[in-house]
Order: C-alpha cells, then sequence, then structure tokens
C-alpha cells in the first residue's frame, strides 16, 4: 500500500498555482487547515489540492471567501447547494447586464450613422434597456 505523499505549502502552491501568502490568507479566514504540522511546518494532502482548486474556480464564479466559507461550513449537501444556487443566480444577472451591454457596443460598431450616439435604432436600444 503507498503512503500518500504530503505537501509543504511551497509545494501545495505551485501545484495549484497559488501564491504561498495566498494559501496563508486562505488559512486565515478559516477555508484551509493543514492536514498536519511536521517540525512545526504546514503539510497538506490530496484533499487540499481539490479544496484549492474549488476556491479558486469559486472565486472565478465570483463567490466571496465569506461565502466559500459558508459553503464548506454548511451542514450538508443540500445547505451547500443553496450556497451555490444563490451565486449562480446572481452570476446569470450579472451574464444578462454583460449580454446587454455587448448589444449596444456591438452596434455602435457596426452602425452606419455618422455618430452613433445619434442613430434612431442606438437609442431604441438604449430605451429598452431604461425600460
Amino acid at each position: 500500500m503507498a503512503v500518500e505523499k504530503l505537501l509543504s505549502i511551497g509545494e501545495l502552491g505551485v501545484r495549484c498555482g497559488v501564491a504561498t501568502h495566498v494559501l496563508r490568507h486562505w488559512e486565515d479566514v478559516g477555508l484551509l487547515t493543514p492536514a498536519t504540522r511536521i517540525s512545526g511546518r504546514r503539510r497538506y494532502d490530496e484533499s487540499h489540492v481539490a479544496r484549492v482548486v474549488m476556491i479558486r474556480r469559486g472565486k472565478a464564479a465570483g463567490l466571496s471567501l465569506a461565502q466559500l466559507r459558508e459553503m464548506f461550513d454548511a451542514p450538508d449537501g443540500s445547505a451547500r447547494r443553496a450556497v451555490l444556487a444563490e451565486q449562480r443566480a446572481r452570476l446569470d444577472e450579472q451574464i444578462r447586464q454583460a449580454q446587454e451591454s455587448q448589444r449596444l457596443l456591438d452596434h455602435a460598431l457596426t452602425c452606419e450613422a455618422p455618430d452613433f450616439t445619434e442613430c434612431p435604432h442606438f437609442h431604441r436600444l438604449v430605451s429598452e434597456l431604461t425600460g
């Protein structure tokens, strides 16, 4: 039976593409806890690699560190999904707004009017956005 190799904080950082000071900060805010300490040095196992990946992807999806901690500290899978569902709804709204902005930009970039700000179609698009 193979013994699982424990990673130093530097090795975990390199493996996950995260600076060690960031990993220490995540420890400070309760997102990451070393598996053990050997001679006072932090050691991490494979489960920590997965956790760091989840933190990074969660942050990329717009979750705050507090939301991530709430998700990790949730008592069960259902509670974790509730945290993620809330963020999914916020992300959907951000995507919708970005798509509206993209429509305006696309029109402005392709508008045949000498000045797109005077274009009736552009004004209709703006009116649609302002209700």
